[in-house]
């Protein structure tokens, strides 16, 4: 269906893309995954066409249509109403419309047979093109995201950015394009919108590719993962966790091949040394030295799994309750988030707070942590210190401040060195830590802000999405530090791996109430469907298989490895033989210098006997570590 061939794309001289090639097929479904800035975003755009490959090619069949969700779609606007603007995905079907009541108001005052007979036309082009449903699908896409049935008929321009979002992404999938690309399509949707996505993406009749960090999505959608890495496109056929299971065998394998590698430069190096001025051997020496040249050097194996170690302190220990709320009600005028309700945060709490958009998770949040004016009582615990992070905490950076100046002036007490080791785990190392605020990325502005965060010495920590802009490896150090923080916290997210990982009490919001799951998340999740389904068994999803590759599958390749393990065992002897040779024959031949041997006949001839016998031995040692070379070669 589309073919990227040869791709290369520079950026100021960087390679974002060397000679990267992948294939898609009609019904694929990928998703694309790497560091951010291997430039995942850029090789959406330069499928759309937005930008132009330096080399290399990219080519669809004829009747490959594409619909492309982008950040850039934050920024439109119009007084349409977004069910207008979902429905708009129906072209042929919304002009059809549009010209029957063109002539249904001219019929008004122009009657004729000609204008029945081409109203008569469009209606049944109408109800071809199935115009007549169109405004059902459009409702039920748009609810399906989370809009409510109030809300549709509401202009666009009235909605925040992330729900301009939704109504866009409403839009596409109307269209069915045969090629459907999302770029981080999870960061503006709520949790029951995001299974809806999840359901409608799995049943997509074309192909889909999915720049996400969400990991449960793309484990719940894709089956087949693109890694961006090293200006390539590497292909892995499963979804996310088959990749990570795909990669630790592959790095495995590399590994091996690597070490083999090495091994058998080692060996054919020691070859040349040993025979290059031998006459007989010339060729055979030859041989190694060009087969050495055109050698593929395969890379040592670099681990980029980023392990951490935080070590949080506190000044003081707080009581054991964090923070008390006793019938409190909050409203916006007529609308009521949260009414006469009541609940309690105590020491060790680590608490996910999730649920839908609009049903008050981040007012909750404010109002924990104090900065919302609430009915009723809010008892704040012995000794408790907080530290509040949200996306708005962003924009409260020192933009001409460098990173570790930043931090030096969060007031933490800690030392320079410290704030290096914590900024390290951060993935800011060395000369990045003088990078200004202003130059870095929204990904690296939130770590920025996570760093102060934890390094404030609270002990109760309010995390507002913490994971929007973070790359897998920076989200896993996140999940490291809040695995070791030994303080409470509550954190709000749709990102559900991350909430599993992390949290050991559920808060959501029902009836204006807030309640509380005490268990983990994958416990709530399995007890919440348990109840949708009424009580009925609910057997977990299985686990995608990797199919392994059993033993009596590849005797050869085993038989092959056992056969060399033994021949490089036997080299090993042969080598310590001729080095034992080698030694007797310097000693001999030393002895053989002395004048009170060549001056003696008889000591002169038992030296040369002996060396005789030693020459003889190390010939034989020698055509020996020889032939075992060779079939180690033949197996290599």
């Amino acid at each position: 269906m589309l073919s990227i061939t040869n791709l290369s794309y520079y950026i100021g001289g960087r390679p974002l893309y060397e000679d990267a090639s992948l294939f898609i097929k009609p019904k694929d479904k990928i998703g694309l995954i790497g560091l951010n800035g291997r430039g995942k975003s850029t090789l959406l755009k330069l499928i759309n066409g937005d930008y132009t490959a330096d080399s290399g090619s990219i080519s669809k069949s004829n009747d490959c249509t594409i619909g492309f969700l982008n950040q850039d779609l934050l920024s439109y606007q119009t007084d349409d109403a977004i069910v207008t603007v979902a429905m708009s995905a129906f072209k042929d079907a919304v002009d059809t419309q549009r010209q029957i009541e063109t002539i249904l108001h001219k019929l008004e005052t122009e009657y004729s047979d000609d204008l029945v007979e081409k109203l008569t036309k469009l209606q049944e082009r109408f109800d071809h093109l199935n115009g007549y449903s169109m405004q059902a699908k459009a409702e039920e896409v748009l609810e399906g995201i989370g809009f409510s049935t109030a809300d549709l008929h509401r202009p666009l321009k009235q909605f925040s950015g992330g729900w301009r979002m939704r109504v866009m992404l409403a839009k596409l999938l109307l269209e069915k394009p045969s090629l459907l690309m999302l770029d981080e399509p999870t960061n503006h949707l709520d949790l029951p919108s995001i299974e809806w996505v999840e359901n409608y993406l799995r049943n997509y009749e074309g192909a889909v590719i999915i720049v996400s960090h969400d990991r449960r999505f793309l484990d719940n959608v894709i089956n087949r993962t693109v890694e961006v890495t090293q200006q390539q496109l590497i292909s892995y056929e499963g979804n996310y966790s088959f990749y990570l299971e795909e990669k630790e065998l592959r790095k495995e394998i590399q590994q091996n091949a690597y070490e083999n590698q090495q091994q058998k430069i080692r060996q054919t190096e020691r070859f040349i040394e040993r025979f290059k001025a031998k006459a007989t051997k010339s060729r055979q020496v030859q041989s190694r030295i060009k087969a050495l040249e055109k050698m593929d050097m395969i890379e040592e194996v670099v681990d980029d799994t980023a392990a951490v170690n935080f070590r949080f302190k506190f000044n003081q220990q707080p009581g054991r309750y964090i923070v008390t709320l006793n019938n409190v009600s909050k409203s916006y005028g007529p609308l009521e988030i949260l009414k006469n309700t009541s609940i309690q945060i105590e020491r060790g709490d680590k608490i996910a707070l999730i649920g839908a958009n609009g049903k008050g998770k981040s007012t909750l949040l404010r109002i924990v942590a104090g900065e919302e004016p609430v009915e009723g009582e809010r008892v704040v615990g012995y000794n408790v210190i907080k530290a509040f992070y949200a996306q708005h905490q962003l924009e409260s950076l020192h933009v001409e401040n460098e990173i570790l100046e930043e931090l030096l002036q969060a007031g933490s007490g800690k030392t320079e060195q410290e704030l290096r080791n914590v900024l390290g785990c951060f993935l800011f190392s060395d000369e990045d830590v003088f990078k200004k605020i202003k130059v870095l990325s929204g990904g690296e502005k939130s770590r920025v802000a996570l760093a102060k965060t934890l390094i404030s010495e609270a002990n109760f920590l309010l995390l507002d999405e913490p994971t929007n802009h973070l790359d897998f490896i920076s989200e896993n150090i996140l999940i490291q530090a809040l695995q070791q923080y030994q303080g409470s916290f509550i954190v709000v997210s749709h990102n559900r791996y991350f909430v599993t990982q992390i949290a050991n009490k559920i808060w959501y919001i029902e009836d204006k109430q807030i309640k509380e799951y005490p268990g983990t998340y994958e416990e709530y999740e399995f007890w919440r469907k348990k109840n949708e389904l009424n009580n009925t068994e609910v057997k977990p999803e299985p686990k995608p298989k990797v199919e392994k590759v059993q033993p009596e599958q590849r005797p050869k390749a085993i038989n092959n490895e056992s056969q060399r393990k033994t021949l490089e065992k036997n080299l090993r002897k042969v080598e310590e033989e001729i080095e034992q040779l080698q030694a007797k024959k310097n000693k001999i031949e030393l002895e053989m210098t002395q004048p009170e041997v060549y001056g003696d006949f008889n000591k002169m001839q038992k030296a040369k006997n002996e060396f005789n016998v030693i020459e003889d031995k190390l010939q034989k040692a020698n055509a020996e570590w020889e032939q075992i070379a060779i079939e180690i070669d033949k197996l290599s």
